[in-house]
């Protein structure tokens, strides 16, 4: 019977290769129904199944164009379609590389790691140069767990193509899961060497760099941190600043300059000094764009502010000295003018102010560098005379910021809409100081690379969810309450696939300047209103997800506050809330006592008074707070010691309050304290015990010294 049989299988696979396939499938259906397990009638039955008219063999590669439907199907996340195709075609192609990969990738997608593994393994006996099996593997045993293995994989894929910027980069996220940071800088800083535009690498070094400080200079990472920051959203420029100062410090002109000051001999040298400034990028960028928290810094930038003043007259309009001035005037502007005002310096800046009006009176224009001298004292949008100047090219940065931002600002407050007359003491004292002081003045945000839904947002921190009905949601409502000046809204905005965010705050200078934000950053899913949390059950809404941190704990309830908030959410929803600590601001505490004890009111004077005392003070507590960020900018500073009202918090406390309101603990948001926690509480489901966190928080009193970050869940 076999030669009947073959000579069909011939006539069918003739019929296949000139296009009549209803007459092969005829002749194989026969073949089959007579010898159902006859391999050659099967392999060719499945030949055809697959459109797949020429003559298979372990050789040979799959059409393309079933290699794109897979390909698609992928990438539309159908990831178990994907496979029941990929194996058919391996059954017919088993030495084609990229069906092994395909089929590694949608098992890696659907969490089955070792079959993931198994299938680069293959791919990589067919063909051990092929870097690419390395680099998948690497990543599926990455998602497993295994970082020393994943390692050694994407190692072997450098060894192979030693420009492979991804595994430098999948390299560089291994070694960031190790906690091993040096390594991590090192493994991202190749991936871009060897692709410049690399998002994820400059994206991941913004990250990193918040946990670094340098003690070797790195003239290419300095180069990499200025593009990072003129990317604008990838890093929060404040989160960073630590680490670029230690760079700069490093850096041997900068020491040179700090050598000449510490000597006595800036001011003899001046134009040497602002000429050699002017050429350290990464000093004029972190200028521009944030308080620079180093007081070594500072005393250099105010001896340099004054000694300009004086000599402002005799300095040469070099492009340089421009350059150094406008980044040193846009630094005193982001810290609202902290640093310390010498008495001779009132003297030469009223000289100055006189000098320019008179002449603007005359018709004249001043000359660049005594705009950017003045502007380095007092904002520009603060003079009379502003509106008569004619803005040089050199100076239209520094007049955006101050002068044109004011007045789009001072528009968009006639636009906001308020939900209710705000009439709380309480409530009235904190909108009035956050009038008199937007918090904070930013520049630029970190935002996430792309917005996800709410189970990946959730995954991403690790969040016990406790109702995921929550993940059904894929157009989230938003309250943010407690909006600021709008990073935490367009964060929120930026996070959540599809969302709609509603942004609320009690002070309308803050509001327009979030708004302002909102509308340079170019997006459409936030609203602004001026309410009180105490007011938000007017709205008659529910929201899918609330967002209040550092919000309740200015109030005179803040359970009261917190339980409005409660009731704005809907069932199963998702709430983030941030607390002070009341362990964490011991130290606070004290200094707040000094100032009461001091008579030392909220006014810039007195604030900068208690500053130049905690200075030049020897006390442990008064030198902790040196490196704390807020120390660098006024209206920080009056958040941190000078607030009008503060309440603050135990884990304790949050559990009994969360009992109260009928929430069910999520997590705290802290990568690297959570890392910490788990060193000594091994059991993953220890980061969910409020009772362990209180006993981590009591060894590790300064562990909430940001705040309590959390998430919880309204219980159905």
């Amino acid at each position: 019977m076999s030669l009947p049989v073959d000579k069909t299988l011939r006539e069918a696979r003739n019929l296949m290769k000139a296009g009549e396939l209803a007459q092969a499938e005829e002749l194989y259906k026969q073949i089959l129904s007579k010898f159902p397990k006859n391999k050659k009638g099967i392999d060719g039955y499945q030949k055809l199944k697959a459109g797949i008219t020429s003559k298979g063999s372990e050789n040979s590669e799959p059409p393309q164009e079933k290699v794109q439907e897979l390909i698609n199907l992928y990438n539309q996340g159908q990831f178990e379609d994907a496979l029941v195709s990929v194996r058919r075609l391996i059954s017919l192609f088993p030495k084609a590389i990229i069906l092994h990969n395909i089929h590694g990738a949608s098992n890696t997608a659907l969490q089955r790691h070792d079959a993931a593994i198994d299938s680069y393994k293959q791919a990589i006996k067919i063909n051990p140069n092929y870097a690419d099996s390395y680099n998948n593997m690497g990543a599926a045993l990455h998602d497993k767990g295994d970082s020393d293995a994943a390692i050694d994989s994407y190692k072997q894929a450098i060894k192979i193509n030693p420009n492979y910027a991804d595994a430098y980069y999948n390299m560089g996220n291994a070694f960031k899961k190790k906690g091993d940071l040096n390594a991590v800088m090192g493994a991202y800083t190749q991936a871009i060497k060897f692709k410049p535009e690399h998002a994820g690498a400059y994206y991941n070094i913004g990250l990193v760099l918040s946990d670094l400080k340098f003690s070797k200079p790195n003239s290419d990472l300095s180069q990499i941190i200025v593009k990072i920051i003129d990317k604008k959203n990838y890093v929060r420029p404040s989160d960073i600043a630590p680490a670029a100062v230690s760079l700069i410090k490093l850096d041997k002109v900068f020491q040179s300059v700090l050598s000449r000051f510490f000597s006595g001999e800036l001011e003899h040298t001046l134009e040497q000094t602002v000429s050699e400034l002017s050429r350290i990028p990464l000093l004029l960028k972190i200028m521009e764009v944030c308080p620079i928290p180093d007081l070594e810094v500072e005393r250099l930038l105010t001896s340099l502010r004054s000694a300009i003043l004086k000599n402002v007259s005799q300095l040469s309009a070099s492009k340089e000295s421009l350059i150094f001035q406008t980044a040193l005037a846009l630094q005193c502007f982001t810290n609202e003018y902290i640093y310390s005002l010498a008495s001779e310096d009132t003297k030469f800046l009223n000289e100055l102010e006189n000098n320019v009006q008179k002449n603007l009176a005359d018709g004249k224009q001043p000359a660049p560098i005594a705009l950017a001298c003045i502007a380095s004292f007092k904002i520009l949008h603060d003079y009379s005379w502003c509106h008569l100047l004619i803005i040089p090219d050199e100076l239209k940065q520094l007049a955006k910021r101050q002068i044109f931002n004011f007045e789009t600002e001072r528009a968009i407050r006639v636009e906001l809409t308020n939900l209710f007359e705000i009439t709380e003491g309480t409530s009235l004292k904190v909108r009035q100081q956050y009038e008199e002081s937007p918090y904070p003045r930013w520049v630029n945000l970190g935002l996430p690379q792309e917005a996800c839904t709410i189970y990946d947002a959730a995954k991403n921190i690790n969040l016990r969810v406790h109702n995921e009905e929550i993940y059904d949601c894929d157009a989230p409502q938003i309250l943010v309450a407690g909006c600021g000046t709008g990073q935490h809204s367009i964060t929120a905005a930026a996070k959540f696939r599809n969302c709609n965010v509603l942004a609320v705050d009690l002070s309308v200078s803050s509001l327009a300047y979030a708004k302002r934000k909102t509308e340079e950053q170019g997006f459409k899913n936030i609203n602004y209103m001026q309410a009180d949390i105490l007011d938000l059950r007017k709205l008659d809404r529910q929201f899918d997800i609330i967002e209040s941190s550092g919000v309740l704990h200015h109030m005179t309830d803040p359970m009261a506050g917190w339980k409005i908030l409660t009731d704005c959410l809907k069932p199963g929803g998702l709430m983030k809330i941030g607390l002070y600590s009341e362990l964490a601001r011991q130290d606070i505490n004290k200094m707040r006592k000094e100032i009461q004890r001091g008579n030392f009111s909220s006014d810039n004077f007195s604030m900068k008074s208690f500053r130049t005392d905690v200075i030049h003070s020897d006390q442990k507590h008064h030198k902790k707070i040196l490196s704390s960020h807020d120390f660098y900018s006024l209206s920080m500073l009056r958040d941190l010691l000078f607030h009008v009202q503060e309440y603050q918090f135990t884990i304790p406390q949050i559990k009994y309050s969360l009992n109260e309101l009928r929430m069910e603990f999520c997590g705290f948001e802290n990568d690297r304290l959570i890392n910490s926690f788990k060193c000594s509480y091994a059991n993953p489901n220890d980061i969910y015990d409020l009772e362990k966190w209180n006993s981590f928080e009591h060894d590790n009193p300064r562990a909430f010294a940001g705040m309590y970050q959390f998430w919880c869940q309204k219980m159905s």
